[in-house]
């Protein structure tokens, strides 16, 4: 097992969760950054890696170059929250990053991260994403906002002046390909949804669970991590599974968070959408809405567990989330994307 012997004060280690599915191509331009951070970084560490039933050659490739990486394995290919769940309950320590095989990390990546957890209302931080070769900005902190009773959380934010992002940014949710968070709050909220396999949105919808707790999520922009655009989910043949799966989790995030009278509303808005769909013989988005009618059930079970974790706490809605993350900048000037 790979970690270091320091230990700084009310942090206590740090696990390195990696989910991964036919990766081998990807391991010898990333774990090289993973341990060089790892190892610039003062927390005793361990590095995890869960393979998804790979049917490259990732777990013999692993266990030849890295036999000292804690390797799991699935038996059957069960998708990014299986695998990510299964890697954090296995995980030691207090700290767990949640990483993408498709991701370097800057040999400084950890240090502006840490501070956030002297907080006691974290849930988790993610760091700037830029690209693999260039500095074009991925992904930033996460900018909610509504179209009807629609959530949208697809845009992305950072402040034009850089020294106002000092101290950090909220966001919406903090991205799976790149999350620090508190193991205990994770194990605390049940993890990441398995209703949402096999892939997308299930990062936004934990996060939504913590912020409608009291949690809060942050995004460090001196924390920078290199990512590759992934060809593993969006290639020709797999691009119709694709939209179905992303169109039906957006559905099961609204589901399972907005209030009563605010779902009927979004499911009213969903009616010409999808009959102007079927008409335009878009058939993607009628499937994942009869994906989406097929889990039903599976949501109900889904709120009754939030509601139970709540536990007599208050619970926010997702309007006032987003009405706090929106005040957090007011009168600041931004940058989307």
């Amino acid at each position: 097992m790979l970690r270091k012997n320091n230990v700084l004060c009310g942090m206590h280690g740090l696990s390195v969760v990696i989910p991964n599915y036919n990766g081998t191509g990807l391991f010898p331009h990333t774990l090289p950054t993973v341990f060089e951070a790892l190892r610039a970084q003062p927390l005793p560490w361990e590095l995890i890696v869960v393979d998804d039933a790979s049917t490259d050659d990732s777990v013999r490739w692993l266990q030849e170059n890295y036999p000292d990486i804690i390797l799991l394995q699935n038996a059957t290919n069960g998708g990014f929250s299986v695998t990510v769940n299964k890697g954090v309950r296995a995980a030691r320590y207090d700290l767990v990053l949640l990483l993408n095989s498709d991701v370097k990390l800057t040999p400084g990546y950890f240090a502006p991260l840490f501070p956030y957890f002297d907080r006691p209302d974290t849930f988790g931080v993610m760091g700037r994403i830029v690209g693999w070769e260039d500095e074009l900005l991925q992904e930033g902190a996460r900018l909610p906002f509504f179209h009807g009773f629609k959530l949208k959380t697809s845009g992305n934010y950072v402040l034009a002046d850089e020294q106002e992002m000092n101290g950090g940014l909220l966001s919406l949710y903090v991205s799976g390909a790149n999350a620090l968070l508190r193991r205990d709050r994770f194990l605390e909220l049940g993890g990441l949804n398995e209703l949402f396999s096999p892939f997308y949105v299930e990062d936004c919808e934990l996060s939504l669970r913590a912020w409608r707790l009291g949690y809060t999520c942050y995004y460090e922009h001196a924390a920078i991590c290199r990512h590759r655009t992934s060809t593993t989910i969006r290639t020709p043949e797999r691009r119709r599974q694709v939209e179905i799966v992303y169109n039906r989790n957006k559905m099961l995030l609204h589901a399972l968070h907005l209030p009563r009278w605010h779902r009927y509303g979004y499911y009213l808005q969903l009616v010409p959408e999808t009959l102007l769909r079927l008409l335009s013989g878009k058939w993607t988005f009628v499937m994942a809405v009869g994906q989406f009618m097929d889990r039903y059930q599976g949501v109900r079970a889904a709120r009754a567990k939030f509601l139970q974790t709540a536990d007599r706490r208050r619970v926010a809605t997702v309007r006032e989330v987003a009405a706090r993350i929106l005040h957090s900048i007011k009168h600041k000037k931004i940058i989307q994307f």
